[in-house]
C-alpha cells in the first residue's frame, strides 16, 4: 500500500505510488478528499437513512459534525437550513462511522462532508463542499475555498477554529437574521 496522498488531493484507490492510498477504507489525510472505494455497507435500518446512505442509490450529501460543540451544532443547523435536495446533516455521535469509512479520531479532529458517491471531505474541503451543497450564492464560496491561492490559507484557519470550537459562542448564528 502506497502513503497517503498530500492533503488536499483525492486519493486514488487503485494507485500504489507515493501520494496516492490503495486502501479506500483508510482514514484520509487531515485536509484531503479521499476516493470512496467500493460503496459502503448500507446501514442497519433503512429508517434512520430515509435518502440513501452515501455511495448507495438515490444517495444525497451528508455532513457529519460534533454534536458535543455548540458552535459545531449551530453551524451545522445553519447549513441544513440552506441545503438543497436530499443532502443531510447528522452528529458524529449518532453516525455510523465504520459504515462512512471514518474514526472517533477522525470525527474529533474535524467535521466531515460524504459525498453522495462516498467521496469524503475534511477541514476546509468538507466546508466547501457542504458551501457547494446550499442553494443561492454559497456554492460560488464552496468552489472558492478550494482554489489554489484560498486552500492553503483556509487549511490553517479551518484548524485555528477547530482548537478553539469550544470557546466560541454561537451567538451569530441564531436571531432574526439566522434563518436566512
Amino acid at each position: 500500500m502506497g502513503a497517503s496522498p498530500t492533503p488536499g488531493e483525492t486519493a486514488n484507490p487503485d494507485a500504489s505510488t507515493p501520494g496516492e492510498t490503495a486502501n479506500p477504507s483508510a482514514s484520509p489525510t487531515p485536509g484531503e478528499t479521499a476516493n470512496p472505494g467500493p460503496s459502503p455497507p448500507a446501514p442497519a435500518s433503512d429508517a434512520d437513512q430515509p435518502h440513501g446512505y452515501p455511495g448507495q442509490a438515490g444517495a444525497a450529501g451528508l455532513l457529519v459534525y460534533d454534536g458535543n460543540c455548540g458552535f459545531c451544532t449551530a453551524t451545522a443547523h445553519w447549513v441544513e437550513r440552506r441545503l438543497s435536495g436530499r443532502n443531510r446533516i447528522i452528529p458524529a455521535q449518532q453516525a455510523d462511522l465504520e459504515a462512512l469509512g471514518l474514526t472517533t479520531e477522525d470525527v474529533a479532529r474535524s467535521a466531515w462532508w460524504i459525498g453522495p458517491d462516498g467521496t469524503r471531505a475534511d477541514e476546509h474541503l468538507c466546508i466547501g463542499e457542504a458551501l457547494r451543497a446550499m442553494s443561492g450564492p454559497w456554492p460560488l464560496l464552496g468552489r472558492l475555498l478550494t482554489l489554489k491561492p484560498i486552500s492553503p490559507l483556509a487549511r490553517p484557519l479551518y484548524r485555528l477554529v477547530a482548537r478553539n470550537r469550544h470557546r466560541i459562542k454561537p451567538r451569530f448564528l441564531h436571531g432574526s437574521r439566522g434563518n436566512r
